[in-house]
């Protein structure tokens, strides 16, 4: 199948997959007894999580493969799946807060989850920080592979810290159970998919993306070397 095409079914098939999960949230899934319809802001908080679980995890293999194979694709891959999990821990935050607000009557608390989230976020905007500063292809690429690396040491402790501190962030999914309804269940399930698809989409477009700039910077180099 054409490369184009390819691209084009699985844009076709998250917009699906969007659609159907929107439609479970508001029409089939329950609205929660105590929160009301805000309550409903969890599945985009939720799947954007996750979403940025795979991207950092993704970028800590990479790190690891580059520094171990030292070939360019692990490095595009890592940088690529960093820029990606950025967006999503950005739109974590932002929906924890308008869920905050109106639960808890503040858009912010330094509660753990929130507190170490918030962290991963300054981790990995550092990362993307680093990476602009050094010009050098081959240091960069370890430099970045090793930021990412020791980065990810938080995304353990962000997932774990509700359940290692104090906090008032509530915990859904525990060890063999979900607390939830079962038609919040197939709404959830519905969502991840959706937001994973897109995670793969866009990491997909930014490695392509990537790639080419790779290749501008190689033909400009070139072309300043043939200049008398």
């Amino acid at each position: 199948m054409p490369e184009r095409i390819r691209d084009n079914l699985a844009i076709a098939t998250a917009w699906g997959l969007f659609a159907l999960a929107i439609s479970l949230v508001f029409f089939y899934a329950p609205t929660e007894k105590v929160m009301g319809v805000i309550q409903k802001i969890f599945y985009v908080h939720l799947g954007s999580a996750l979403a940025a679980a795979l991207s950092f995890s993704t970028a800590f293999i990479a790190g690891i493969a580059y520094l171990t194979k030292r070939q360019r694709r692990w490095d595009r891959l890592g940088a690529a799946s960093i820029e990606v999990g950025m967006v999503f821990t950005t739109l974590v935050l932002i929906t924890g807060s308008l869920w905050g607000r109106p639960v808890w009557n503040t858009w912010w608390t330094w509660d753990p989850r929130l507190t170490t989230s918030l962290i991963l976020w300054f981790i990995y905007g550092a990362y993307l920080i680093l990476r602009a500063a050094v010009p050098q292809p081959d240091k960069r690429a370890t430099y970045c592979a090793v930021m990412a690396i020791i980065g990810f040491i938080d995304v353990p402790v962000v997932f774990l810290s509700a359940r290692l501190w104090r906090t008032i962030h509530p915990v859904v999914i525990r060890a063999g159970s979900i607390d939830m309804a079962p038609a919040m269940i197939v709404a959830l399930v519905a969502s991840l998919a959706a937001f994973s698809l897109l995670w793969l989409i866009l990491l997909r477009q930014r490695i392509k993306a990537l790639e080419l700039d790779e290749r501008l910077f190689s033909l400009e180099q070139r072309l300043d070397g043939d200049m008398p």
